[in-house]
C-alpha cells in the first residue's frame, strides 16, 4: 500500500472499532449482548445506510482501493481464526462427562432434530429456502441443516452468567450441550467443505475426512497431553503472560494452516486447537482472560462489523426467508433440546428454558453463513436472513429463559433470611465452612447432617459456587418441606472458585426441596442478584459485627428483590 491507502487502512479500521464500541455499550445498557450492537454498527457503516446516504465517502474509506480491501480481508480472516481459538478454550471436555445422560440427550436432540428439519425442508423446497446453484442441492440443505443445528457457545455462556445460573445444575445442561452441539456442528460442517473441494492440492473426499478425523484425535489426545506438560514449564521459564499467549497463537495459527491446506477452513483446525489448550489444568484463568479480552474487544468486533459493510440489508431483505429461518430455528432446538432435556429427567418447565437457552446462535451462525456466501453455497438474501435469524435468537435467549424461570412464590431471599443462622466465621476452608454452615441449621431443619456435608461437598468439588464480588452460593436439592438458608460472613475469604478470583467473605448455603428445582434456581438467581452491585457488596464487607452485617444484608436483599 502506499502512504495514502495507509491513511485510509487505518481510518477505516478506528471508524469499525468505534462504532463497534459504542453500539456495543448502547445495546449492552439495555440487557443485550454486545455482540448485537457490533453486527447493528457493521450494517449502519455498510451499504445498508452510510453507502446508501454518502456513497462516495463510504467507498473511498472502504473500498477505494483493491490493496484496502486485501488487507481488510486478511485482518478479518485473522480476527475470524483467533474468535474460534477463544471460543475453543471455552469447552471444557471434562463437564462434558460430568453432565451425564441429561446434557447427552438435550445435546443428541439439539443437533438430530435442528439438523433433519433443516435439512428436509432445504432438501424438498429448495428454491423457497433460496438456493443458489440447484446441483449443489444437497450440499445446500446440509449446510442449512448445520447452520440450524449448532449454537453460540459465547452468547450463551454470557446469558448464563446474565441470568446468575451459569453455576446451577440446569446452566450446567446447557453449557455442556452446546459444547457439544459446536464441535459436532463443526466437524460437520468441515465435511461440507471437503465436498465443495476447497483444498489447497486438491485432495480427495475420503482423504480430506480421514485427515479431519486423524486432526482431532491427534490434536486432543496427543497434543492435549503435551501441552499439560509444556505450559508449566514456559510459565515457570518464560516472561509471564507473553510466552504462555505466544504459545498459544503459535499452536491455534499452526492448526488453523493446517486445515486450510487439506481443504477444511483454517478456523476449524483454531477450534480444535483451543480445546486441547483449553483443556490443560496449567492454563491459569489469568491468561484466558487476558486473550479473551484481547481477542472479544479487538478482533472479534471488526470480524462482526465487517459482516454489514459485505452485504446491504435492505436490498436483500426477503420477509418470508426471514420468517422461515426464524420459525425453522425456534422450532428445532426448542422441541429437539427441550424433548431430550425431559428425557434426560429435567420437568417441562426446566425443559423448556434449556430449550430456549440452546437457541443462542450468535457469531457462530453467522460464520458459517460468511463462509457459505464466500463459496458460492448461498446467495446473498439467505445470509441476511442467517444473520437477522443469529441476532434474533440471541436477543430473546434471555427474556425467554428468564419468563420461565420465574416462579412467584412465597419463598424469597429476602424472607428466607434468619438472624440465628447469620454469624462470623474464621474456618480455614470450603470444607470447614460449609460444615459449620450445616450446623448451624441442624436442630431445626431435622436434617441429616452428615449426608447433607457430603451432598454439598460432592457437588463443590465437582463444580465450584463462587460468583464474583466475593459471593459464594453452595446449595443442594435435599428431602424437606421448605428452603432454609444460612450465611456465613468470613473475616478474610475462602477460595470458591469465583470467576472474578476474588476469595468468597459471604457464603450462602442454599438447601431447597428435592422435587423444586425451579425454586432453588429463583433463589439462586436473587442470592447473586443481591450481590451483583460491586459497590454495595464491597459495603457490605466493611460492617465487622455480626448484628450490623446481618441488618445490611437483609436490607440489601430486600431492595435487591423488591
Amino acid at each position: 500500500m502506499n502512504p495514502s491507502e495507509i491513511v485510509i487502512f487505518l481510518v477505516s479500521i478506528s471508524i469499525m472499532l468505534f462504532g463497534a464500541r459504542s453500539l456495543g455499550e448502547l445495546v449492552r445498557k439495555v440487557n443485550q449482548p454486545i455482540i448485537v450492537g457490533e453486527i447493528l454498527a457493521g450494517i449502519l457503516l455498510g451499504p445498508t445506510l452510510f453507502g446508501t446516504i454518502a456513497p462516495e465517502t463510504y467507498n473511498s474509506i472502504f473500498s477505494s482501493s483493491k490493496n484496502i480491501s486485501i488487507a481488510l480481508s486478511g485482518i478479518t480472516n485473522l480476527a475470524v481464526i483467533m474468535l474460534l481459538l477463544v471460543s475453543g478454550l471455552e469447552v471444557d471436555l471434562s463437564l462434558i462427562v460430568k453432565q451425564g445422560k441429561q446434557a447427552a440427550l438435550t445435546s443428541i436432540m439439539g443437533i438430530v432434530l435442528p439438523f433433519a428439519i433443516g435439512f428436509g425442508a432445504s432438501y424438498l423446497f429448495p428454491y423457497q429456502m433460496g438456493i443458489n446453484n440447484e446441483s449443489m442441492k444437497l450440499v445446500f440443505a446440509l449446510f442449512i441443516g448445520t447452520a440450524l443445528s449448532i449454537s453460540a457457545l459465547p452468547v450463551i455462556v454470557k446469558t448464563l452468567i446474565d441470568l446468575n445460573i451459569f453455576k446451577t445444575q440446569i446452566g450446567f445442561t446447557i453449557l455442556a450441550s452446546a459444547m457439544v452441539d459446536d464441535l459436532a456442528g463443526w466437524i460437520i460442517f468441515s465435511i461440507i467443505l471437503s465436498m465443495l473441494g476447497t483444498s489447497v492440492h486438491h485432495l480427495s473426499f475420503e482423504m480430506t475426512i480421514a485427515l479431519t478425523l486423524g486432526f482431532i484425535a491427534f490434536t486432543l489426545i496427543v497434543v492435549r497431553k503435551l501441552i499439560n506438560y509444556i505450559l508449566p514449564i514456559i510459565q515457570e521459564k518464560l516472561t509471564f503472560p507473553g510466552g504462555v499467549l505466544n504459545l498459544i497463537l503459535i499452536l491455534g495459527f499452526l492448526s488453523a494452516a493446517f486445515t486450510e491446506y487439506i481443504g477444511i477452513h483454517a478456523i476449524f483446525g483454531a477450534f480444535i486447537m483451543g480445546i486441547a489448550i483449553g483443556d490443560s489444568a496449567a492454563l491459569s484463568e489469568n491468561t484466558r482472560e487476558i486473550i479473551h479480552q484481547f481477542v472479544t474487544n479487538i478482533f472479534a468486533p471488526l470480524f462482526l462489523v465487517s459482516i454489514g459493510l459485505r452485504v446491504n440489508f435492505i436490498q436483500n431483505f426477503d420477509l418470508v426467508l426471514v420468517l422461515i429461518f426464524i420459525i425453522l430455528a425456534f422450532a428445532g432446538k426448542l422441541i429437539g433440546c427441550g424433548f431430550g432435556a425431559y428425557w434426560g429427567g429435567a420437568n417441562r418447565r426446566e425443559a423448556i428454558v434449556i430449550g430456549f437457552g440452546m437457541n443462542s446462535k450468535g457469531a457462530m451462525e453467522i460464520i458459517l453463513g460468511l463462509l457459505a456466501l464466500e463459496y458460492g453455497l448461498i446467495q446473498e438474501k439467505v445470509f441476511v436472513a442467517l444473520v437477522i435469524m443469529a441476532l434474533v435468537t440471541s436477543i430473546s435467549s434471555a427474556p425467554l429463559m428468564n419468563m420461565f424461570l420465574s416462579d412467584k412464590s412465597k419463598y424469597s431471599f429476602s424472607r428466607l433470611l434468619n438472624p440465628k443462622y447469620i454469624f462470623i466465621s474464621d474456618s480455614a476452608d470450603k470444607f470447614a465452612v460449609i460444615t459449620e454452615l450445616v450446623n448451624r441449621i441442624e436442630k431445626d431443619t431435622g436434617i441429616d447432617k452428615d449426608q447433607i456435608i457430603s451432598e454439598v461437598w460432592e457437588r463443590e468439588k465437582d463444580f465450584p459456587t463462587g460468583i464474583a464480588n466475593s459471593l459464594a452460593i453452595p446449595h443442594a436439592r435435599i428431602d424437606i418441606k421448605k428452603p432454609v438458608i444460612a450465611v456465613a460472613y468470613h473475616t478474610s475469604g475462602i477460595d470458591f472458585g469465583a470467576l472474578d478470583g476474588i476469595p468468597s467473605r459471604v457464603i450462602v448455603l442454599l438447601l431447597t426441596p428435592k422435587t423444586n428445582n425451579e425454586l432453588q434456581l429463583k433463589l439462586l438467581a436473587e442470592i447473586a442478584a443481591t450481590f451483583r452491585d460491586k459497590e454495595r457488596s464491597e459495603e457490605i464487607l466493611t460492617f465487622t459485627k455480626k448484628e450490623e452485617f446481618a441488618s445490611r444484608l437483609l436490607k440489601l436483599a430486600t431492595l435487591s428483590n423488591a
